[in-house]
């Protein structure tokens, strides 16, 4: 859902998801923001510097678990 100024409302950022495994992140996430491009990102990868309010970058080790704070932008 986004504001009336085009900014995102709700949760930005999920602490609590570190460590956890990426296909249960993935799913939380997408349950809790419907719409939002959820992308997951194997940890050390070269990425984009550009925020977008649509998206969710999860990090991920490459044993599947969540590496860093899930973060929109």
């Amino acid at each position: 859902m986004f504001s009336e100024r085009g900014g995102a409302v709700g949760k930005s950022e999920w602490p609590e998801l570190v460590g956890a495994s990426a296909d249960q992140v993935v799913a939380s996430i997408r349950a809790e923001l419907p719409g939002r491009e959820v992308v997951v990102v194997p940890e050390g990868s070269f990425v984009t510097m550009d925020y977008r309010e649509d998206r969710v970058r999860v990090f991920v080790t490459a044993d599947g678990r969540v590496a860093e704070v899930p973060r929109v932008g």
